[in-house]
């Protein structure tokens, strides 16, 4: 198998890589790109850590061939806010310190972001039902829902 031309458009840079046809987003993502917030959690879509923004609905990228991304806006964790400031969703989990060891977060970031983005009040069921397939082996849980419910109530 030989690679082929792909160009993604990444937190708005477009850019051109050679990749094997196969090649899931999230390898192009850490390797082409060098954006290593998005997470290889299970490798199965199982576990949310590896979501990112497409065309502005939440995806998982570790069995999504990147070559079925082109001409599509990507989005990933590192570029949810600026340079200068993170986005409310990073700064209520900042605020709330609604991590533990932080692997599952960018995903749930993405997720809460990505919902946010459709609903401005979402219900404490839309959280959850955003939030399902989405693991935390830490416990972190709890937090969480607190730093998402304070973007809420604001």
């Amino acid at each position: 198998m030989s690679k082929v031309e792909c160009k993604l458009n990444v937190n708005g840079l477009t850019k051109k890589i050679y990749i094997f046809e196969d090649k899931p987003l999230i390898f192009a993502l850490r390797n082409d790109f060098g954006l290593t917030g998005t997470k290889l959690g299970c490798g199965l879509e199982q576990c949310g850590s590896c979501a990112v923004i497409i065309d502005g609905e939440k995806k998982l990228s570790c069995n999504l061939p990147a070559i079925d991304c082109q001409n599509k806006e990507i989005v990933t964790i590192e570029g949810l806010g600026t340079d200068t400031s993170l986005n409310s969703v990073q700064e209520a989990f900042k605020k709330f310190n609604a991590a533990q060891c932080g692997y599952c977060t960018s995903g749930i970031i993405i997720t809460v972001s990505s919902l946010l983005e459709k609903k401005n009040k979402p219900t404490s069921e839309d959280i959850l039902n955003a939030l399902d397939g989405h693991l935390c082996r830490c416990g972190s849980h709890s937090v969480v829902l607190k730093a998402i419910e304070s973007l809420i109530e604001n």
